[in-house]
């Protein structure tokens, strides 16, 4: 259940954060350039969130597998 959650908050984290930027560039040309740019930004913005909260157990386990790496190197 918390995985479910946690990816449902990251897909709309990440889809807001689409959004706006999305409609601040569509802002520039017209208004209704804006609301499918923000459409268009929070969609896409969805699928970011989506596949970074699938990604990101195997990135965090390769980050600590490389700092474990370099720090041998260094002793």
């Amino acid at each position: 259940m918390r995985k479910r959650i946690n990816r449902a908050l990251n897909r709309a984290k990440y889809a807001a954060t689409g959004g706006a930027i999305g409609g601040a560039v569509g802002g520039l040309y017209s208004p209704k350039a804006a609301s499918t740019g923000a459409g268009l930004g929070a969609f896409a913005g969805a699928v970011v969130g989506a596949k970074w909260t699938e990604a990101e157990p195997v990135v965090e386990k390769a980050t600590e597998k490389a700092k474990a790496t370099a720090s041998d190197r260094w002793r």
